[in-house]
């Protein structure tokens, strides 16, 4: 196998990773007032630096606009994009990425005033609506109304602040985004009791990580940190002693470090770095982040979720 892989070299001489982020979404990735990233894709990036750069703070943040969050990649401004961005053929096929693995299964889902009286997508008919240049949110709107015979009128924002702003000004009837990234969203406002979000999700968005095309050894990389952090779980859940389980699930990967231009102790790092899924999830979306979006398909299979753990031997 070809271990060679000139996005790690490159990475290891500038000593960190460029990685493209939101311009700030709680939850997701919002800069502190310290400085420091936070989010499930913020410890998604340092997973990745921890296992190719040796340390999970050796982060070059690029943060962008929606539009941009893949052309950074494609242009070689980053070696990774974790930006809330949805996994689809239309952006595989028309721009030289890859997307290494779903971080986060979502859809595309409505925030609207608590008194407003809206409780279903459909009474938004004919209704003004923010959304964030460059997602998918218009697309998915004129395929769900359309083919109900509806529609609305999309109001699109370059920036999530923007496109917060357009609808907290009462222009707008509803913010549409994911929403996993809704409920950061939601907690910005002013009052956040004041509004809500909507049940229904017209869409299923699978939020991943995107790396270029010209490198399958960094691809293969930052593929199985993702997969490791999944697998960690599902092995604390059979082992039930954590401190065990973690331990067993970095030698069985770390083992393969080698294999993929990595050392054995890749595995560790990144486990001592960020813990397993479940954490990620919990400290940035769970109870402890003040958000307490439940994990829904984000939950490992075993519980009913979408989240699968591939062998790491």
């Amino acid at each position: 196998m070809n271990t060679r892989t000139p996005t790690l070299d490159s990475v290891r001489r500038r000593g960190a990773l460029r990685a493209v982020v939101s311009r700030g979404i709680r939850g997701l990735s919002l800069r502190g007032d310290d400085g420091r990233w936070s989010g499930l894709d913020a410890d998604v990036a340092r997973a990745v630096a921890a296992a190719a750069a040796g340390d999970a703070d050796a982060v070059e943040w690029v943060s962008s606009d929606p539009a941009d969050r893949l052309s950074h990649l494609a242009d070689g401004d980053a070696e990774l994009t974790v930006a809330n961005v949805s996994w689809t053929l239309g952006r595989e096929a028309s721009l030289p990425v890859l997307f290494a693995g779903v971080t986060c299964y979502d859809g595309e889902g409505f925030l609207v005033r608590a008194d407003s009286g809206i409780t279903r997508p459909e009474e938004l008919n004919g209704r003004k609506v923010a959304v964030q240049a460059g997602t998918t949110s218009a697309a998915n709107l004129a395929s769900w109304y359309g083919g109900r015979g509806l529609a609305v009128e999309p109001v699109a924002h370059p920036t999530p602040a923007a496109t917060l702003a357009g609808y907290a000004s009462g222009d707008c009837a509803a913010y549409v985004l994911d929403r996993v990234a809704l409920a950061g969203e939601r907690a910005a406002l002013p009052d956040p009791s004041a509004h809500v979000i909507l049940d229904a999700a017209i869409s299923r968005e699978p939020m991943a990580a995107a790396v270029r095309d010209d490198d399958a050894a960094w691809f293969r990389l930052c593929r199985w940190v993702l997969q490791l952090l999944v697998s960690a779980e599902f092995h604390v859940d059979e082992v039930g002693e954590r401190e065990k389980a973690l331990a067993q699930a970095a030698e069985a990967a770390g083992a393969h470090g080698p294999a993929v231009g990595l050392d054995e102790g890749w595995a560790a790092r990144v486990l001592d770095a960020v813990g397993t899924y479940a954490d990620v999830y919990e400290r940035n979306l769970g109870t402890a982040s003040g958000l307490a979006v439940p994990r829904g398909l984000n939950e490992l299979y075993t519980r009913g979720g979408l989240q699968y753990a591939v062998p790491l031997h």
